[in-house]
């Protein structure tokens, strides 16, 4: 659901007033009653097992979770919390979607009134201010996952290239931008393999590091007005591309997981969250790929998730007890190695189970730990209310010069439709 910011703004203060007025108090579990609360889930999480255990613990509190896909699930709350009525007591956000209800504040609960100071240290700096306002008074969630980008490379074609396929030894050559595009050479001059699979990933190598990207903080468009970088990611995966050194294998396709499963190009600059995907879905290639971090100027998060309480909810201190479980380092823990979901909390990283954690896919490789060496050197980014629609334009003008349109011709009609966007 879309709606104008002038129209927003005014259901919103009605729906605050409404709600103001029917919700003259919070209903306490104190008194016996057994307390519902209603989370709204996306993607595949551990969160359900994890549910059940803490309603073991809590009898009098019952967890009930509905799931959806991301899309839809984002839509629904948007809708939900924009007419005040139908808001779960929990929802999730994912990181790319939380700056669409910033405006809408007032339709969420301070975490920061609920003593979520307390637990702050607990958390990766960089993870925690991205659920904060502008002013760093506000709260609106509590991180769950995220989405350390580091370096996939499949072994054989490395090995077909004359490159070292030891992680360390790779993550030594290949440290910067400029060696990248020398591995990528060596690739294709022995191969005829790209290095890597899409435009997309292409792009996203120094897209997802940029601090500001498509708006400043205050919601600004800068793109096409004093770019912020995103300029120059475009044309680093456009050089990539006119080298031969880029696929076009488009990620979630057919085609995709096939050259993921023979090795089709060398290297996939992706999250944490890809190791589950790769093992359920190229299961050919288990043990012809390894993991090393990416040269620090790649280094991105992509992905993850924050919990949340709308406002409408009648048990807030309920729901925030039972966040702050389910997300504490020990439950975090549990939910990589069940699901694979990247610790948020740099305590797991230090704990035997997380230390000790090897992946049979990758060759009994600890790729866990080149994941939390990426994580502690992600910028904190800020995305803006429109990234989705405006990022899928630029995505849009890169597929369209792969397939031979002109880079700075394309550049400026994705810039010009981003303007057009903008004034809806």
């Amino acid at each position: 659901m879309k709606l104008k910011k002038s129209f927003l703004g005014a259901l919103l203060l009605s729906s605050s007033v409404f709600l103001a007025a029917c919700n003259g108090g919070e209903e306490s579990s104190g008194d016996g009653e057994k307390v519902t609360l209603d989370f709204w889930l996306f993607g595949a999480t551990n969160y359900e097992a994890l549910a059940e255990e803490y309603e073991k613990e809590n009898p009098d509190v019952n967890i009930n979770i509905k799931t959806s896909e991301l899309g839809d699930h984002h839509n629904s709350l948007f809708t939900a919390i924009s007419s005040g009525t139908g808001a779960p007591d929990l929802a999730m956000i994912e990181v790319d979607q939380l700056d669409r209800y910033r405006e809408a504040q007032d339709r969420f609960v301070n975490l920061y009134d609920l003593g979520a100071e307390d637990i702050k240290g607990e958390y990766l700096d960089w993870k925690w201010r991205g659920a904060e306002n502008g002013e760093g008074d506000f709260l609106f969630g509590l991180p769950t996952d995220i989405g350390p980008k580091a370096m996939y490379y499949h072994t054989e074609v490395f090995e077909e290239a004359g490159l070292p396929t030891d992680p360390d030894e790779v993550n030594e050559l290949i440290s910067t931008p400029e060696a990248f595009k020398e591995a990528a050479k060596k690739v294709l001059d022995a191969t005829d393999k790209p290095m890597v699979d899409s435009m997309e990933m292409a792009f996203r190598a120094n897209m997802d590091a940029l601090e500001v990207s498509y708006f400043n903080r205050d919601g600004e468009l800068l793109i096409g007005q004093g770019d912020s970088g995103v300029k120059e990611a475009y044309d680093f995966a456009v050089e990539l591309d006119q080298e031969g050194y880029v696929g076009n294998f488009e990620m979630w396709t057919p085609e995709w997981a096939n050259a993921l499963n023979q090795g089709g190009f060398a290297v996939e600059m992706a999250p944490a969250w890809l190791k589950g995907y790769m093992t359920e879905n190229a299961p050919e290639g288990e043990g012809k790929w390894r993991v090393t971090t990416l040269p620090t100027q790649f280094a991105g998060n992509w992905g993850g998730s924050y919990v949340t309480i709308p406002a409408e909810t009648k048990h807030s201190e309920e729901a925030y007890e039972f966040a702050e479980w389910l997300l504490s380092p020990e439950n975090q823990l549990t939910s990589f190695v069940e699901n694979g979901l990247f610790p948020s909390a740099p305590a797991v990283y230090e704990m035997d189970e997380f230390k000790n954690n090897t992946d049979d896919y990758f060759g009994g490789e600890n790729t866990a730990k080149y994941f939390a060496e990426a994580a502690k050197e992600i910028p904190e980014v800020y995305k803006g209310p429109k990234y989705v629609s405006v990022n899928n334009e630029v995505l849009t003008a890169l597929r369209n010069v792969q397939e031979g349109g002109d880079p700075e011709k394309e550049w400026d009609a994705a810039v010009k439709r981003i303007e057009d966007l903008m004034k809806r």
